[in-house]
């Protein structure tokens, strides 16, 4: 099947300065500076460094050419191989550093605002349509009690926020992980946007993971591929995972005094995809400060933003929010927030059975070959010690420190009941005051 078939919503390759939504003198400015930063000469050069068609270079070499900005070198060489090569003129050095000197950016050419907004419809999370068998491939290396696949499907596929809470260590992040990953499809990032003559970075190489740019010229006679507009690249949908670090100013705009550039608040570098916001409670802000803060977006499917200047204005709010606590929700939230996340999931503690499952698996997954004998005194020696609060993470934890042990002892990693002992002791702590 055609790659480009399976993959919707293709951006449209603009081949005109005005089918890129810019206006011509911002363009223009930008191949100035590109051309005054990485000293670009040709037009290939220009259609490379600014992410858009041949046609476009032309045009904005003409323009800059037709202003006294750039001169005509002559061409780089002989024969179909050759270029015309062209370089600033004092004019255009001048114009080139006014321009740095209202913005540093340079490089591929903004997507407007609007044009990005009509995109991102078009590729919606709550499009997505997720599939049992998407949520259970996904899963599948994980022990989860019964019927919780079944709440999240829905909530996945209404693209609304969901809250799951529950005991620590019992899987909260690995659940959130694998909502992600059961997204499956891919879609187009920009790699920067424009608005009002401002620039706002948007790709992110650690966000916006296995990014790629059109396979092909599109200008080619013979195309093959898949051809899109090259101010995006196409990537997974993303996921932006924040914890205890989270902080209201990192959900708007981060301005540059420097280069006089923006860059995008992370819930914008998520658009398409997933936010989790782990360990909802131990960030600096109230969990309710927070969850305030996304109330309106979360409603109405769109943020507002604010320029230095303080212009605001509206963008995207196409975002799967999960939230992640240890606390009970009515602790750290009022009946009116609670309301408006739609989907509450409790992840609770394992069972007896489902524990034994999961250091079945894990011990299979750590190579370290799982003993009957230390399973019969875990389960009836050492859990009954601590009211048998069963929780994922102890499998993982036991199993690791067994093994750092037997490393360290020089003994072949094997499970004994001596082993199982030690590590226990790291579970807890100590009770009591420590003098000092």
């Amino acid at each position: 099947m055609n790659v480009q078939a399976r993959i919707p919503h293709l951006p449209q390759v603009p081949m005109s300065i005005e089918a890129t939504g810019l206006n011509p003198v911002f363009a223009r400015d930008i191949l100035i500076k590109t051309m005054f930063r990485k000293n670009v000469q040709t037009a290939t050069e220009v259609e490379k460094a600014l992410s858009c068609t041949a046609p476009i270079a032309l045009e904005l070499v003409e323009l800059a050419r037709l202003s006294g900005m750039i001169e005509v070198l002559g061409n780089t060489g002989e024969g179909r191989s050759s270029a015309m090569r062209y370089q600033l003129s004092d004019n255009g050095k001048s114009r080139a550093l006014d321009a740095l000197a209202q913005s540093e950016y340079f490089g591929a050419l903004p997507i407007p605002l609007d044009h990005y907004k009509r995109q991102v419809a078009l590729q919606s999370v709550a499009n997505v349509g997720i599939t049992q068998d998407a949520l259970l491939g996904a899963m599948g290396h994980l022990i989860l009690p019964e019927g919780l696949l079944d709440q999240l499907g829905p909530a996945v596929n209404s693209g609304k926020s969901i809250l799951m809470y529950g005991p620590p260590g019992n899987g909260k992040s690995s659940i959130a992980n694998g909502v992600r990953d059961a997204l499956g499809d891919r879609i187009f990032v920009p790699k920067v946007l424009e608005y009002s003559g401002q620039v706002i970075s948007v790709y992110d190489p650690i966000v916006h993971g296995n990014a790629q740019e059109s396979a092909v010229d599109p200008n080619s006679l013979r195309r093959s591929g898949m051809q899109f507009d090259n101010r995006y690249v196409l990537c997974n949908r993303p996921s932006v995972i924040t914890g205890g670090e989270l902080t209201l100013s990192m959900l708007e705009l981060n301005y540059n005094s420097n280069s006089k550039t923006y860059q995008a608040p992370l819930q914008l570098k998520a658009a398409g995809g997933v936010f989790i916001v782990d360990d909802l409670g131990r960030q600096v802000e109230p969990p309710q400060t927070l969850i305030n803060r996304w109330i309106v977006p979360m409603e109405g499917g769109e943020d507002i933003l604010s320029l230095q200047s303080g212009e605001k204005f509206l963008v995207p709010f196409d975002t799967l929010v999960i939230f992640s606590t240890n606390f009970h929700p009515a602790e750290i939230f009022d009946g009116a927030a609670l309301r408006r996340i739609f989907y509450k999931v409790l992840i609770d503690r394992p069972s007896r059975d489902q524990m034994i499952q999961i250091y079945a698996l894990v011990s299979k997954a750590m190579k370290m070959p799982l003993d009957e004998e230390v399973l019969i005194h875990l389960f009836s020696k050492l859990y009954p010690q601590a009211d048998n609060a069963y929780s994922a993470y102890h499998a993982p934890f036991l199993i690791t420190q067994m093994k750092s042990i037997c490393d360290y002892e020089g003994r072949p990693h094997n499970m004994a009941v001596d082993l199982v002992e030690r590590a226990w002791e790291n579970l807890f702590v100590a009770e009591g005051q420590i003098d000092r």
